[in-house]
């Protein structure tokens, strides 16, 4: 693997790719035209990548300015960026779900030039609020929304994205020196990106990462997962306006040479799965929790001889897993066991995602151990990262060799990580990853890193860049966590800790997950601060409510927010009364009401990457919130 000073910055790292790993004939990007998967090779990116840095130069684009998308993935965002980023211009991404005044707020805050948009229905968002945006020169439309480009009078000019490319290629000779100039220019420490993170509360902050943020995260966490080849497929599907799915497909793969092939939609990821056979995918905890319910339905519902097959297979895989965890030989019997159930059961499994997976990544959220053992058992091996769009983003993920289930994995090379007393301040532990010790444990606290990860702050808030990153560089994370066996153990968000009346600390997030272990709910929202005791708002899963009491759609679009049905609720009742056992008496759900649908970006109730936002939510459902505890609980 090549030194960081061979592949300095973003830009560098597609020429590297060309020079050293692969020829320009080489198929780079992947996605679904028609009916057919069209491969486009690296010299087919690199000519268009060129055209529209071109054209970004001719209309006065320099170095440091921010020019905006805001789209779904595609190959579209690969050329944009890339041309973008040769030039010294920095990434402003914009997630899709956000509202027009967010938009709004983004493009003002970053002061951006121009902004690339997706779809008509994207296209319309941002016309709406274009003229409100003084800084902005031109919109960029792709796919259909070219179409209409004509239709509007906008202070910013409006163009299409073939426009663009075309335009670009008649003055790419002209061009061509200065972008090599400029290519050459930019420093490890120039800005790359602003991704806005919202976080569950206040204003979107744009988060400043430089080329050696991102360059050196990818360096180091492909050390810390050294099986990534140049021949892995990618699928991704995650948005690339997301930090994680940028570091761990987009620019893992610009670093390793792998191949990236797009899903439509996470509508038809199961189809894409098993029509481009990736060998590596990142993921959300939710969509393992949705493969596992639906696996375990399907297993077993029909009863009889296929349902007793189906819980005796993953009886010898959790059996196997725990032998080979432990550096011990499964033996004659349990090996060829386990190789009748890979070929009943699990390999049935695999066929759905392709056949072909290495392992996936799962980040954005914690991962419940009971889903990761599950995949273990089955043989799809799952790898957990840890990190911040503040922290760009991997701090910690799980090596390929030594699996911890319910922790995010080893510490990745050059970087601290601390373990920090709440109240005090003091630091129970620093660890790195050369100071890695299979049998280490610490205390729990608020999880703090400095190093090349980190930051360069906040643009445009100076306070609030000084509150997260304190006068000896440590970053403050605001999770709450611990080091077990070695790994980071992540327990909750600081922000989310609740202290009920008799001055217990409950942390929602392992609480909530002992409950999701339930195949009847969706979602979980604790409530109990400076209260007596727990309860919640249940999101039901959608699905296994409606073959179960035989509901049409009509029943989830009635004006109450709320399913009061009595039937419905001792169902639900039942599951949570079980799974309390799991808990502390004070952690225990007392009494709960199951909410209609799900908490919405559009209601403002949660995050892009699916956070509930608590303090809108306790508000919103005030009154309902207060029935829960004005009512009778029930009993342990």
């Amino acid at each position: 693997m090549s030194t960081l000073n061979e592949r300095p910055t973003i830009p560098s790292l597609i020429r590297y790719l060309v020079k050293n790993i692969h020829p320009d004939t080489h198929p780079f990007l992947s996605h679904k035209v028609g009916n057919e998967w069209v491969d486009i090779t690296y010299g087919e990116a690199l000519e268009k990548i060129d055209a529209i840095s071109a054209w970004f130069l001719s209309i006065g684009i320099k170095k440091g300015d921010r020019l905006a998308l805001i789209m779904e993935n595609g190959p579209d965002y690969i050329y944009y960026d890339q041309a973008l980023q040769q030039i010294g211009a920095v990434n402003t991404s914009i997630y899709p779900t956000l509202s027009e005044a967010e938009v709004e707020y983004i493009l003002n805050d970053s002061g951006a030039k121009t902004i690339l948009v997706g779809t008509p229905f994207l296209f319309r968002k941002v016309i709406n609020i274009a003229d409100n945006c003084p800084e902005l020169i031109r919109i960029i439309a792709c796919d259909r929304a070219e179409n209409r480009k004509d239709k509007f009078t906008l202070k910013a000019g409006v163009t299409g994205l073939n426009a663009v490319i075309e335009e670009g290629r008649k003055i790419i000779n002209e061009y061509r020196p200065t972008i090599n100039s400029a290519r050459e220019a930019i420093l490890p420490s120039d800005l790359s990106c602003l991704i806005y993170t919202s976080g569950t509360t206040g204003t979107p902050k744009g988060v400043m990462l430089t080329h050696y943020n991102l360059v050196e995260n990818v360096r180091t966490s492909l050390i810390q997962i050294p099986v990534v080849e140049k021949t892995d497929l990618f699928l991704s599907f995650l948005p690339l306006s997301h930090v994680f799915e940028r570091t761990a497909t987009y620019h893992i793969c610009l670093y390793a040479g792998c191949k990236i092939a797009f899903a439509q939609s996470l509508d038809l990821l199961a189809r894409n799965m098993g029509e481009v056979k990736p060998t590596i995918m990142n993921c959300v905890p939710r969509l393992l929790e949705r493969i596992h319910d639906k696996a375990m339905k399907s297993g077993t519902e029909a009863g009889g001889m296929k349902a007793k097959i189906f819980l005796w297979a993953l009886k010898i895989g959790r059996e196997y897993r725990v032998s080979k965890e432990a550096g011990k030989s499964p033996g004659m019997i349990l090996s060829a066991q386990y190789a009748l159930a890979e070929k009943l059961v699990f390999s049935k499994i695999k066929e759905k995602t392709g056949g072909r997976l290495k392992f996936m990544i799962s980040g954005g959220g914690a991962l419940p151990k009971n889903i990761g053992e599950f995949f273990g058992d089955l043989g799809i091996k799952i790898l957990e990262g840890f990190g911040l769009t503040e922290t760009s983003p991997v701090m910690a993920v799980t090596e390929y060799h030594r699996q911890v289930y319910g922790t995010v994995g080893r510490i990745i090379p050059g970087i601290e990580v601390g373990i920090q007393n709440v109240d005090t301040k003091h630091i129970y532990t620093v660890q790195t990853h050369d100071t890695f010790k299979e049998d280490f444990e610490s205390e729990e606290g608020e999880i703090i890193v400095r190093g090349h990860c980190v930051m360069k702050g906040y643009l445009n808030k100076p306070e609030e860049t000084a509150n997260a990153i304190d006068q000896h560089g440590w970053f403050h994370t605001g999770d709450i966590g611990r080091f077990f066996k070695g790994n980071l153990q992540i327990t909750d968000r600081l922000k989310n800790m609740l202290v009920n009346a008799y001055g217990k600390n409950i942390y929602p997030t392992p609480v909530e997950n002992a409950y999701l272990k339930s195949a009847k709910i969706e979602g979980v929202f604790l409530i109990g601060d400076k209260r007596e005791h727990i309860t919640a708002i249940i999101i039901p899963a959608k699905e296994t409510l409606q073959e179960t009491f035989n509901l049409n759609e009509a029943y989830f679009e009635q004006p109450d927010l709320f399913i009061e049905d009595k039937e419905i609720k001792d169902w639900i009742g039942k599951d949570i009364r079980s799974l309390s056992n799991e808990l502390a008496k004070f952690e225990r759900i007392k009494n709960f009401k199951v909410k209609r649908k799900p908490f919405s970006m559009e209601e403002g109730e949660i995050t892009p990457t699916m956070k509930p936002k608590r303090k809108v939510i306790e508000k919103k459902y005030a009154e309902a919130i207060e029935e829960l505890y004005s009512e009778g609980v029930e009993g342990d």
